[in-house]
């Protein structure tokens, strides 16, 4: 069986998209469908940039959604059985499923990207990767961190590799724990805010209410939500699931291995960059792994 993955936030980059728009009909409607949905050109950011406007979270987020939604439209081979998005990536994958409309999700993107970027101004945070660790005891160095300030494992990407996320101060002490614990590698990111930990609470009441707003269907196909790594196709589900994110952390190797367990013998990224397959990857390196982002891909 086939799963779809859907790319998040970092896997953004100036021209994504442009080869769709130019070389495929449907593309370019979408591409401009969203433009007037938006009131302002996101096509033209995604194309051109500048790469500083491209990486602003209430432009990135809807960019990569567009990217990857586009080319489900336009894909010609493959069907899958079961689809999960990174963070974001989820609304690409309720999209598909059919549990959201294209118009519906990009508006909710757009928004939560105002929302977590406002977030991050409000509550100033960081986040860190730090690999080489078990997640379990990155967890313990966590809580032991929290003394300092706020920090949890915000990404569970894949076996020793976690992202960190909450206040500078519990980041930093978390930081330092980790080298002394023999982490590989532990490094701040350059993010406009504490993304999947307590310090984005603030955007939960706008999103909330944005998605009891918001018509939301039964999926057609299992996804793998973000929140708990198990399927869900409840339309009420998904909805409380998606409001859980924001400060809940993206268990993306329980996700992936899951998907695995149920069936999936073949994972295809869908959207911008290869962020998805490497960590597939290092999952399960059993499984066949590839990816479309251009043009070039969409008849392979």
């Amino acid at each position: 069986m086939v799963a779809f993955v859907f790319p998040g936030q970092g896997s953004q980059y100036v021209g994504m998209g442009k080869d769709l728009y130019e070389g495929n009909d449907e593309a370019r409607s979408l591409f401009e469908h969203a433009d007037r949905i938006l009131g302002f050109p996101l096509s033209t950011i995604c194309f051109d940039g500048p790469d500083d406007e491209l990486k602003q979270t209430k432009n990135t987020q809807p960019a990569i959604f567009l990217h990857s939604v586009v080319l489900t439209r336009i894909f010609l081979g493959l069907k899958a059985g079961m689809a999960a998005g990174h963070s974001l990536g989820e609304y690409s994958a309720l999209v598909f499923a059919g549990a959201l409309s294209f118009e519906d999700g990009l508006k909710l993107v757009r928004l939560r990207g105002e929302l977590m970027q406002r977030a991050g101004v409000e509550q100033p945070g960081t986040m860190a990767a730090v690999v080489g660790l078990d997640a379990k005891v990155v967890g313990e160095i966590c809580c032991k961190a929290w003394e300092s300030g706020v920090v949890q494992a915000a990404n569970l990407n894949s076996p020793g590799q976690v992202v960190i996320s909450g206040s500078v101060e519990g980041v930093r002490k978390a930081m330092e724990m980790a080298k002394e614990r023999g982490a590989k590698l532990v490094k701040e990111l350059q993010v406009s805010g504490a993304f999947h930990s307590p310090l984005m609470e603030s955007a939960k009441t706008g999103l909330k209410a944005a998605l009891d707003a918001t018509e939301i269907h039964d999926a057609s196909i299992p996804v793998y939500a973000n929140v708990t790594a198990q399927p869900v196709q409840k339309a009420e589900e998904i909805r409380e699931l998606l409001f859980q994110q924001l400060t809940s952390p993206v268990r993306w190797e329980e996700s992936v291995a899951n998907m695995a367990r149920d069936g999936a013998t073949a994972f295809v990224e869908v959207g911008p960059g290869k962020v998805l397959q490497g960590l597939v990857k290092r999952i399960d390196a059993s499984v066949e792994i590839k990816g479309i982002d251009k043009i070039a891909g969409v008849s392979a």
